[in-house]
């Protein structure tokens, strides 16, 4: 009986934890793509125009914590006025999911 409720609640927290996976991949995709690209290269149209830089870049992970990742997304950036502040479109949740999706675009 134990086995089975620790499985059933294993398998739960796997389907919360892979369906937040795909809400950050929707909302990068909705919010972001445009101008980081798909692999946060920033090799798009505007992304080239604006000098929005490689976040997959080892070099930039290891420079900005999650803390400050958190805060752009958020408030904006103070170095790129076309980055507008999410704080008012979304949640602390989704905004703590996209700084996890923004780790996962480091290049190994």
């Amino acid at each position: 009986m134990k086995f089975r409720f620790a499985l059933l609640l294993s398998l739960s927290l796997a389907t919360v934890v892979h369906a937040e996976d795909e809400t950050a991949a929707e909302t990068w995709t909705a919010k972001c793509k445009s101008c980081h690209g798909g692999d946060g290269k920033g090799q798009t149209q505007m992304g080239k125009k604006e000098s929005v830089g490689d976040i997959s870049l080892p070099s930039w992970q290891s420079t900005h914590s999650d803390a400050e990742i958190r805060q752009v997304i958020a408030e904006g950036s103070t170095k790129n006025r076309k980055m507008k502040a999410y704080k008012d479109k979304l949640s602390a949740q989704q905004i703590d999911a996209l700084v996890a999706y923004v780790r996962t675009l480091k290049k190994g």
